[in-house]
Parts: structure tokens; C-alpha cells; sequence
């Protein structure tokens, strides 16, 4: 049982060691904050007013404040303190914030000693007022009272060194707003060095927690806040400000490019946002109330049995599908961007140093006769995966996520896709090159296209051809029938052993079934040549 978030906050303020919060501004910066391992949120005051559009001085209201909190405690289960400005008013207004924040199953809240509306600390600091140590203390005092909660937490944030007040001031302010009930104190500086938090602490003799904010002073060791016994650190707003560069980063990109696709590899998949919204929870709740939602899954198969002897010595040990592209095997970048679009039903033929592929959760197939045979012995090994919507695949070949977002949104019962630019990897002579019912142009023409023919072989030159197979297929329910029937036909084949996949397609063309085809200019890359693997550190 997850132990209540008040008790979280208070064992954290209360820890012998160095405790830590990550300030979040939304559910899903929380939920992040969460997973990385965190054991408390700080729900910053600039953070959650920036992703609004508006400034820190309580331009935001408290009640838009307080929706925007809610959804992050309904995201997660570690506690968060909430950063309260100065209360949103007086006593009286403390009181009722206290009340709906518990009613949020808020952990606690921070005020500052400033006047209400307040300005952020780092900007004229010196210039804003105090409030009132009686009056402060008096907000203090109706906030504890009015908690259900005993552990709910007050902390009292001391802006005395920010005013530009001294040491003297801000013990005093500490000293009062403890005895006023302060679970913690927060003692704010804006100097680049510890200097007035370590005079602080000399003097504080640990009465009670204290909790700082190294905003400014961030070049300090860490090791410097543990000796001087400070209770917790708050990483007030890196996330805010880390996300803002990378969506300006972004946006310039795509501004630009007029295009997205620099970028799309760049940034979190579309399923991770997915993730972290949970919708695995209402997938698993959609089967029990709704029964008729459930969907067929896709199947994947992956031809990986070859060793790929042009590699050389690159492949003596493993075959040319673990090879390793940006220090991950290739066939794994595969899996992967599968599984991101929720495909996993996967299986894999293999064939040359098959131990050396050994994922889990994959139906294996092993060609033992790979050296003696081609492409359609291996595919027939997993014939009875040939079924429902299914995706076919070389294993040794790399493309853009786009590709297969493409692939899949396409309709059409059996799809491949064709690259235009044949000829940009001037050093392949052989390949599986294809002709279709029209060539690819940069007009807009949203008329289908429809494999004609397709070879593999050697292109000679001036012959006419309207692009590349890139060897990956996707069929649905109908299209997987024709495949693994004209399959089985070409099993009895006496040439069979030595067929291809382009073997197959072309037996699919003289049966009259339609194969549709997705044209894109590059983006992939099939690893068959040394001189592909420079090329492969763009994937």
C-alpha cells in the first residue's frame, strides 16, 4: 500500500539525509518527474504560470493554480509541495487554500513573506516589500489550524536576503514563522554563492528543517548543502526551461524546413507521449467494459537468416542483422520502432549464428540450410504467420520512422514501398528494381500507384525503371491470403530454394492481384556493402 502523500512530504522534510524535489508544471512533466526516480514534486509558482502564457506575479489566478495541481497529483503517487505565492491574500484566504489543496491530496504548501500580488524573487528583488511579521505569522497560524490533515505540511519561504535584508532579519523572520507552526523554513537567496545560506545555517542551530533553492548558486557541490545539514534541495524549474529550448529548437527546425521529417526522429515518439498518459490502463479497461474494442493484432515477420559475406570480417561472428549501427544491432532499431507503433507480434527467421539473436518475446524461426537456399525457403518457415494484417521485412535494411507510419496509414491489401532515387547509391549494381503504373513526381497527384513488375538484378543503364523496392510490405487480412497462397504454390516450384521475395510479388502480378505502392526519395538504406555503413550513422 502506497503510504499517503502527506507522510511522504514529512518524511522527506524530516530525513537525516540530503532530500531532493524536481519542480513540474503540468501532468506530464509530474509523471516524468515520477519515473526519473524522484521522491517529492515541487509544483513551481514561475514554472506553471509560464506554461499559461502569463507572468509570476500571481497573474494566474489561484483557482487556475489549483486545476493545474490537480491534474498533477492525479498523475502520480509521490507528494507534491506546492509553491503559494504569498497565501493569494490574507489569513482568510489561507485558510480556504489550505482546504482545497487537501481536498487535492496536496502535500503541502510553500508561502513566501512578500506582499500580495508578489513579484518573482529574481527580478527587482531588492526593491519589493515584506510583509508584516505578525501578519505573516498570523497566516501561518490559521493555515495549521485549518489542516485535517496532521501532516499536512506549512513552509514558510524567507525573502529577508532577497530584499536585500541581512542575516539578522532573515534568523528573526525564520525564528517566528517557526514558532508559528512552520513544518520548514525555505531561506531564498539570489547570490551566485552559498555564502548567505551557509551564514544562515551557522547561526539556525537545525531548529527545523531547512529547505533552499540553488537556483543561482547551482555551480555549489551538493556535498556543501549535506554538510551544512540542509533538509532538502528544490530543482525549481529546469524542466520548464529545458523543454521551452527544445521546443524552440524544434519549431526553428520545422520553420525552416517547411517540413518535419529533420525532426520527427529527434523527438519523443508519439507513443510515449501515449505512455505516460496511461492509455495502457484504458486499453486494459476497454476489454473489460467494452468488449466489442478489442482489435487483431499485426503480425511482423523479419528475414534475418543471411550472414552478409560482402561484409567481410564484420560479419565472421554474428550475422549482418546484429550488426551494430549507433552502438545498437541493427535488427534491434527494427524491433524497436515496431514497438513504438504497438506492434508485438513479432517473429524472426534466422539462419547464420542464430544464438546471437536472442531477444524475448519473439517467435523464432531458424533456416538451417540459409547457406543453400534464398528469401522464400526462409519466408515459408513461418507461412502459418502469414495471416490477418501482417508486416514483411528484410532484417537487414534501415528506414525513417516516417516510413512505416506511411506503411501502415496506407490502405490497399498488399503495400510495398519503392524509393525513387534508385540511383543515389551509385555503387549498387544489383537490386530489386520495379517498374509501376506511373513514376513518381512532385506534382501533387493523389491517384494510386501499382507495382507493374520487379526484378532482381543488375540495372542497365538507360533502362527504364521507376525506382527501388526497400524491402518492407505490409498486407491486411485479404492481401496475407494471396501471399501465403501463392507461397505454397511456389513451394513445389522446382527452382524454389533458390527464389526471392520479388519471386513471389511477380507470381501475385500474373495471378491479377493489385499491389499498391508508396513512393518516397530516400530515407532508408539497405546494409549490403561496406561502403553502406558511413551512411548508417544517420539512423
Amino acid at each position: 500500500m502506497v503510504d499517503k502523500k502527506t507522510n511522504q512530504l514529512k518524511n522527506i522534510l524530516q530525513s537525516s539525509n540530503l532530500e531532493f524535489l524536481m519542480e513540474a508544471h503540468n501532468g506530464l512533466s509530474a509523471k516524468i518527474v515520477e519515473e526519473a526516480g524522484f521522491k517529492g514534486i515541487w509544483a513551481s509558482g514561475l514554472s506553471m504560470s509560464a506554461s499559461i502564457g502569463v507572468r509570476d506575479n500571481n497573474e494566474a489566478s489561484w483557482t487556475q493554480i489549483l486545476e493545474i495541481v490537480e491534474f498533477m497529483s492525479d498523475a502520480t503517487t509521490i507528494p507534491i509541495l506546492i509553491d503559494g505565492d504569498t497565501g493569494y491574500g490574507n489569513f482568510n484566504n489561507m485558510r480556504r487554500l489550505v482546504k482545497k489543496l487537501e481536498q487535492r491530496n496536496i502535500a503541502g504548501v510553500c508561502i513566501e513573506d512578500k506582499l500580495f500580488p508578489k513579484t518573482n524573487s529574481f527580478i527587482r528583488g531588492d526593491q519589493q516589500p515584506l510583509a508584516d511579521i505578525e501578519e505573516f505569522c498570523g497566516k501561518i497560524k490559521a493555515g495549521k489550524d485549518s489542516q485535517c490533515d496532521d501532516n499536512f505540511c506549512i513552509i514558510a519561504r524567507v525573502e529577508a536576503f532577497i530584499a536585500g535584508w541581512g542575516l539578522h532579519e532573515t534568523l528573526e523572520r525564520a525564528s517566528a514563522y517557526y514558532k508559528a507552526g512552520a513544518d520548514a523554513v525555505l531561506i531564498h537567496s539570489k547570490k551566485s554563492r552559498p555564502d548567505e545560506i551557509i551564514a544562515f545555517m551557522k547561526e539556525w542551530g537545525n531548529r527545523c528543517p531547512v529547505v533552499i533553492v540553488p537556483t543561482k548558486y547551482y555551480s555549489t557541490p551538493t556535498q556543501v548543502f549535506k554538510d551544512l545539514k540542509i533538509s532538502t534541495v528544490i530543482w525549481a524549474n529546469h524542466l520548464m526551461r529545458s523543454a521551452l529550448s527544445a521546443m524552440q529548437k524544434t519549431v526553428a527546425k520545422i520553420y525552416e524546413a517547411q517540413s518535419i521529417i529533420e525532426v520527427e526522429d529527434t523527438i519523443a515518439p508519439i507513443v510515449e507521449v501515449f505512455r505516460l498518459q496511461n492509455d495502457h490502463e484504458l486499453q486494459e479497461a476497454e476489454k473489460l467494459y467494452l468488449k466489442s474494442s478489442e482489435t487483431k493484432g499485426i503480425q511482423a515477420i523479419i528475414l534475418a537468416a543471411s550472414r552478409g559475406l560482402e561484409l567481410g570480417e564484420l560479419t565472421e561472428n554474428i550475422p549482418k542483422a546484429m550488426l551494430k549501427i549507433n552502438d545498437k544491432p541493427l535488427i534491434e532499431k527494427m524491433l524497436d520502432m515496431f514497438y513504438e507503433r504497438g506492434i508485438k507480434n513479432i517473429s524472426i527467421i534466422r539462419g547464420y549464428k542464430k544464438e546471437t539473436i536472442n531477444f524475448p518475446n519473439i517467435a523464432y524461426f531458424d533456416s538451417d540450410n540459409y547457406a543453400s537456399t534464398d528469401e522464400l525457403v526462409s519466408l515459408n518457415l513461418a507461412k502459418d504467420k502469414i495471416k490477418g494484417n501482417c508486416i514483411i521485412s528484410y532484417g537487414d535494411i534501415l528506414y525513417r520512422k516516417h516510413v512505416l507510419n506511411d506503411l501502415m496509414e496506407e490502405d490497399g491489401d498488399i503495400v510495398i514501398v519503392v524509393d525513387t532515387n534508385a540511383q543515389r547509391r551509385t555503387y549498387v549494381t544489383r537490386s530489386d528494381f520495379v517498374t509501376c503504373s506511373r513514376p513518381y513526381t512532385k506534382e501533387y497527384d493523389e491517384s494510386p500507384v501499382f507495382l507493374q513488375s520487379i526484378e532482381f538484378k543488375e540495372l542497365i543503364p538507360g533502362e527504364k525503371i521507376d525506382g527501388e523496392w526497400i524491402g518492407v510490405m505490409k498486407s491486411t487480412e485479404i492481401g496475407s491470403e494471396a501471399i501465403a497462397a501463392s507461397l505454397s504454390a511456389l513451394s513445389n516450384h522446382p527452382e524454389f530454394k533458390n527464389m526471392k521475395i520479388t519471386d513471389l510479388l511477380s507470381d501475385l502480378i500474373a495471378k491479377g492481384i493489385k499491389i499498391k505502392v508508396i513512393y518516397i526519395n530516400g530515407h532508408w538504406l539497405d546494409i549490403d556493402n561496406l561502403k553502406d555503413l558511413p551512411l548508417s550513422s544517420k539512423y
